[in-house]
């Protein structure tokens, strides 16, 4: 197929529109990166939270029960939970939002015997039970750090 003058005019026509279409020069433009001192630094190739400013989506990625302060991976089901459900709250609190926000949420945990402890603490920071998020739970072969948990959420707010 030849490439004429005509077909380059046109292409020029289209190219022209894909801005107003979101091109990956605007991506900057709809997220936001989301850090807190209230959750650990990622070890990784990760932001603790991205957050689409058209939306107001704030996705949370899997947050692992280590004390920065200690310097330790708390091992502890209990404890370690609570650990993560108040590094998930710091982040939620930093995007301006809390855990009514929550509509998805991914818990992975190292053994599935702990389930009932975790469902309970995990419970306790939802206030509103008509306004429980959908959830998966499982237990992969092994978590980063050794964790004993790893929950991550997906939050949205109108405003």
């Amino acid at each position: 197929m030849a490439f004429t003058k005509q077909s380059a005019v046109m292409l020029a026509l289209v190219m022209a529109t894909i801005p107003s279409i979101g091109c990956a020069k605007n991506k900057k433009d709809i997220t936001r990166k989301i850090q807190t001192k209230q959750a650990p630094t990622p070890i990784g190739p990760y932001n603790q939270a991205i957050e689409t400013t058209g939306k107001r989506t704030l996705y949370i990625s899997g947050q692992i029960p280590f004390d920065q302060n200690l310097g330790i991976m708390v091992a502890d089901i209990r404890a370690a939970t609570t650990l993560v459900m108040m590094y998930l709250q710091g982040i939620l609190k930093e995007a301006k939002m809390d855990f009514s926000n929550v509509v998805k949420t991914t818990i992975l945990i190292s053994d599935m015997s702990n389930f009932s402890i975790v469902n309970e603490v995990y419970g306790s920071y939802f206030s509103d039970r008509n306004k429980l998020p959908a959830r998966e739970t499982f237990q992969p072969a092994k978590l980063p750090k050794d964790a004993v948990i790893e929950i991550s959420m997906i939050a949205v707010s109108d405003e």
